[in-house]
């Protein structure tokens, strides 16, 4: 079979760009690793040993013998996905994204690459766009797996399956088989192996024409997206004329509702959506409703979005050994010396001696986050997706008036202790997890 288009989006990615290959050693991931490679661009390969299957050990191997003998820095971690699982009470299958996505973001900054780069290709977009028609979605499911979302990038979701092949085969690329994706208790395997297989027979090039309509869908999702944001620009604080919504076609409508729960720290479902229109177009000049987060209401011409109130915000803490609740978190600290290296996680990390102080975010904090440029705290808040209601409530740990940690964020990298030095070790955990 002779492949005459390349559809691999170089285009994603700026020339130079160090970026960071999500890579399990099989036969996507060694397709993009190479790709990538062949276009010139600096890479550092990331592989997460999940320790689910038999194999993991042999996928470990494989890629550590692969990128040793190609020259290819790699940073390998083994995680406990089952304890992860059990712990946020997900299924097996989200807590393995969860941390794997978790590892990348890590690694990416330890690394100081700019992008992540995964090898989703046409077949698991297909797979997506079924999978969300089938359980129920609106347009935005029928997009698929979106091409960049923050510093993640998929330049092969124009790819098809007998394209990857046909690259591996020609350039005599050897990869490891994952045995679980046979197993139809999975429903994308289902899809994967039985559906998409009955859409082919009556169509070869099905799986090309799905991925190509999320193409176009995403665009239309795009401009309603955008016309939506310009209306709900034009509240005034949390207030906005009921009107406005009430004359907006329907699906711009809807968009701004969202946007403007969003907005104001709040949140809901398609049913919520529908109920802020109805409040809209309602009589009652005082009526109202609850959703997640708060009550919108009626205020004569006006909807106003109004969010549950703030618990009261503990006052500073002096940091002491052992547990310190502050609020709904706890932070564990212990005196010990820096391992290897003194950053584990966002919420572990070990801190040079000194005395530091928890307390709620201020205006000016700052944190430098391993290789990222300097930020404030709260730009790195709105970075992370912390919704606004919950930022003043996440702890920051003060270090002489400056910010040397804050939860779900991570260390300021000045503060970090010298590996084999003495150190206090962190651990922050939120109620609940």
């Amino acid at each position: 079979m002779r492949m005459t288009t390349d559809r691999f989006r170089f285009d994603l990615i700026p020339a130079g760009s160090k970026v960071l290959c999500a890579l399990s050693g099989g036969a996507d991931s060694m397709y993009l690793l190479c790709r990538l490679a062949e276009g010139g661009y600096p890479v550092h390969a990331a592989h997460l040993n999940h320790g689910l299957r038999e194999t993991a050990e042999r996928d470990e191997q494989f890629v550590r013998d692969w990128c040793g003998s190609h020259r290819i820095p790699l940073t390998v971690e083994r995680a406990d996905v089952s304890a992860h699982a059990a712990g946020r009470r997900l299924s097996l299958e989200e807590a393995g994204r969860e941390v794997r996505y978790d590892f990348l973001a890590r690694t990416a900054r330890a690394e100081g690459c700019s992008l992540i780069a995964t090898g989703h290709h046409a077949g698991d977009n297909a797979e997506t766009v079924l999978m969300n028609l089938i359980r129920g979605c609106g347009l935005g499911g029928l997009t698929g797996i979106p091409e960049r979302r923050g510093n993640i990038v998929r330049p092969m979701l124009a790819v098809t399956r007998a394209e990857i092949e046909h690259y591996l085969n020609e350039h005599h690329i050897p990869h490891v088989e994952d045995e679980t994706n046979t197993d139809e208790g999975y429903t994308r395997n289902r899809v994967r192996r039985q559906l998409l297989p009955l859409l082919e027979e009556l169509n070869p090039k099905a799986v090309e024409h799905i991925s190509a309509a999320a193409e176009r869908l995403r665009a239309d999702e795009a401009e309603l997206a955008r016309q939506a944001g310009l209306l709900a620009r034009q509240a005034k604080g949390r207030a906005i004329d009921a009107a406005l919504l009430a004359g907006a076609q329907r699906p711009i409508a809807l968009r701004a509702a969202a946007r403007l729960l969003e907005d104001n720290g709040m949140g809901g479902g398609a049913v919520h959506l529908d109920a802020v229109l109805a409040l809209a177009n309602e009589d009652d000049p005082s009526a109202q409703i609850s959703v997640p987060g708060g009550i919108v209401r009626r205020e004569y011409e006006n909807l106003v979005f109004d969010p549950e109130k703030e618990k009261p915000l503990p006052p500073p803490l002096p940091l002491g050994l052992g547990d310190n609740r502050w609020g709904d978190w706890t932070v564990f600290c212990e005196k010990a010396p820096c391992p290897g290296k003194a950053y584990v996680s966002p919420n572990e990390f070990y801190l040079r001696p000194g005395g530091y102080t928890v307390r709620s975010r201020q205006t000016g904090d700052e944190l430098t986050l391993g290789p990222r440029p300097r930020k404030s705290v709260k730009r790195l808040m709105i970075d992370d997706k912390i919704p606004a209601r919950r930022r003043a409530s996440v702890p920051v740990i003060d270090g002489g008036g400056m910010a040397a940690a804050a939860g779900d964020l991570g260390p300021d990298k000045a503060f970090l202790a010298v590996p084999g030095g003495d150190a206090l070790h962190i651990i922050l955990t939120r109620e609940g997890e």
